[in-house]
């Protein structure tokens, strides 16, 4: 007979999996498993914001038979009311004798989720699988605990570092198969950054074209409202407005016709550099329930990112090209580097084959740790 320990691994293994699904961002992916005689009686994840969390979902398809069951959900009940009721008074009204969490919740609402369950009787287990629980719901901690939302930076390189060719031109350095995997990439993201650099030189869309997907809030950081009323960005877009984040004293016809054309501006303070702050930037976009944003690019952006230490994933899509040009622009231009030793250290590598290409993630190091 398997230990409880194995069982409730087993099982948690099951909500986790469970999680995934969906899209409720600004909230975290949860999902939980109700067990009862070493068997599922039912499961469920939250599918979006403002409708029933996993755990009342679980609970639901297991009906009758969660009266004495073990509740297994990958993140600590809510103990609060918000667009749903506080998932502790469903599990007491339904019975559930015992509650296994991967981890604990990171928002500071109503704490006493534990005590409140153990008050009613209920046997409760916290860390199960805790350090793969946290990991699911890391871009919700960074926006719940800061703020700022959780940033993706991908870029398409050159085998030697380069991002465009000294025009500016980057349509294709990577081929489809990579394109749609970054996609994909956008799919999963609330909302997708660029500098106005890249809007003048590409006019991207920044949709889901090449895969099935929601399109994400499309944002561009423009100090001095160069973005064309006509660039394609501005399209409407099922997830909201674009977001054009400038700094002060915009030119009042240039900001006129970016609101005609349905933008929505944000004013930001300027950085050391001129330009809008990033750190800023991002508490403005994050303050508009954008946990999860893709950035991608161009190089001054990445620079700017990085060197503000603001970047907690990095995408880095290699094509097997060599420009062999100086003037090509690098993929990040930001700091000087006078040695080796100055450069940025990056861990948790992969490095996986999409088609001709190969697509590295990776985390930079802050301080010694990577990611949080």
């Amino acid at each position: 007979m398997a230990r409880a320990t194995d069982r409730d691994e087993h099982f948690m293994r099951m909500a986790l999996a469970c999680a995934v699904r969906g899209r409720p961002s600004p909230n975290p992916h949860v999902g939980a498993v109700v067990v009862r005689g070493g068997r599922v009686v039912g499961i469920g994840h939250h599918e979006r914001a403002g409708l029933a969390h996993a755990e009342v979902v679980a609970l639901e398809r297991a009906g009758s038979r969660a009266r004495g069951a073990t509740l297994y959900v990958t993140m600590e009940p809510c103990n609060h009311f918000g667009r749903t009721p506080p998932c502790t008074d469903a599990i007491v009204r339904a019975g559930i004798a015992r509650v296994v969490a991967g981890c604990e919740d990171p928002a500071p609402h109503v704490p006493g989720a534990t005590q409140k369950l153990r008050a009613a009787g209920i046997e409760v287990r916290v860390g199960v699988l805790r350090e793969r629980a946290r990991a699911l719901i890391e871009d919700f901690a960074r926006h719940i605990t800061t703020g700022l939302p959780w940033v993706t930076l991908k870029l398409a390189t050159t085998l030697d570092g380069r991002i465009a060719a000294r025009g500016g031109a980057s349509r294709w350095i990577t081929s489809e198969p990579a394109r749609r995997w970054a996609h994909r990439l956008r799919a999963r993201a609330d909302a997708v950054l660029v500098g106005v650099g890249t809007v003048l030189a590409d006019d991207p869309a920044l949709d889901v074209r090449l895969v099935p997907g929601v399109d994400p809030r499309r944002v561009v950081l423009d100090t001095r409202l160069r973005t064309p009323p006509t660039a394609r960005l501005l399209a409407p877009c099922a997830s909201g407005p674009a977001l054009v984040v400038h700094g002060p004293d915009p030119p009042r016809r240039r900001a006129a016709a970016l609101r005609a054309a349905g933008a929505e501006l944000v004013e930001v303070p300027l950085g050391p550099d001129g330009h809008v702050d990033v750190r800023a930037a991002l508490a403005a976009i994050g303050a508009r329930d954008v946990v999860r944003l893709l950035c991608e690019g161009g190089g001054r952006l990445a620079g700017a990112l990085l060197d503000a230490g603001l970047v907690d994933e990095l995408v880095l899509m290699i094509a097997p090209v060599l420009f062999g040009d100086e003037r090509a622009v690098p993929l990040a231009a930001g700091r000087t580097v006078r040695s080796p030793a100055q450069g940025l250290r990056l861990d948790a590598v992969r490095v996986r084959r999409v088609g001709p290409d190969w697509v590295l993630t990776a985390r930079p190091l802050r301080g010694g740790a990577p990611g949080l």
